[in-house]
């Protein structure tokens, strides 16, 4: 009998571990790949072409994509709407309270995020080769690009809350810091885009968005956990 009960509480724990809560949201794809059951996705902006392009990429990064003149980043979508149970509380499982944003999918944010968005206005001379493929989060994707953002801040970035540890990941920061989670080392990294040059550069973004910094040429945070 006790060794059943030992063996439940085994499997219990292992599911809730490597559970990530319900709902549907993207989340950028690291170079290990996406969390298994989830679908792939990738978006093309091209960027500015004249005066010299500065696009750049941290150091050392871990984005799955593409980072020359032009931007191509990957993307992965959880989009089933399956019911992930907190094993601990019996309850649904659902993001854990703290500062940090994920990007929106099927229409709305999970509970506890709020909604906001970034718009880049991309290379307008000599036609526009944005491209886009697969699976990608809410947002508008023609000859510019504008995504959609699930983002909060009602908990302290230095109170580590729990999401799997078996596969990297990326969160986008909102503040300062990254959010940190239990059982994972976090690195902050970031993409900038030289975003259209020419005078009426239309970037901007409004609502709860990410840490941005930034006007013409936008430079995005993003929080590697491993």
């Amino acid at each position: 009998m006790m060794s059943n009960i030992l063996a439940l509480f085994y499997v219990v724990a292992c599911v809730y571990a490597v559970s990530w809560p319900q709902g549907k949201y993207t989340l950028v794809k690291p170079t290990s790949g996406c969390p298994t059951g989830w679908v792939e996705g990738w978006r093309l902006q091209d960027n500015e072409d004249d005066k010299g392009n500065i696009n750049s990429v941290s150091s050392g990064h871990h984005f799955y994509g593409e980072f020359t003149k032009n931007t191509k980043t990957y993307y992965c979508s959880k989009i089933r709407e399956e019911k992930v149970i907190d094993w601990t509380t019996w309850t649904l499982l659902s993001w854990p309270k703290g500062t940090y944003c994920i990007l929106r999918k099927g229409g709305s944010c999970p509970k506890g995020f709020a909604n906001g968005h970034v718009y880049w206005d991309d290379e307008d001379d000599s036609g526009s080769y944005n491209s886009l493929g697969g699976t990608l989060p809410d947002g508008a994707y023609g000859r510019n690009t504008l995504i959609q953002y699930c983002c909060r801040s009602d908990g302290p970035t230095n109170i580590a809350i729990e999401l799997p540890t078996s596969k990297p990941f990326y969160l986008v920061r909102k503040s300062t810091a990254c959010q940190q989670v239990k059982g994972m080392n976090v690195r902050n990294e970031y993409i900038r885009t030289d975003d259209e040059d020419d005078a009426g550069n239309a970037n901007s973004w409004a609502g709860s968005y990410p840490s941005i910094e930034g006007g013409k040429n936008i430079l995005m945070h993003y929080c590697y956990y491993a």
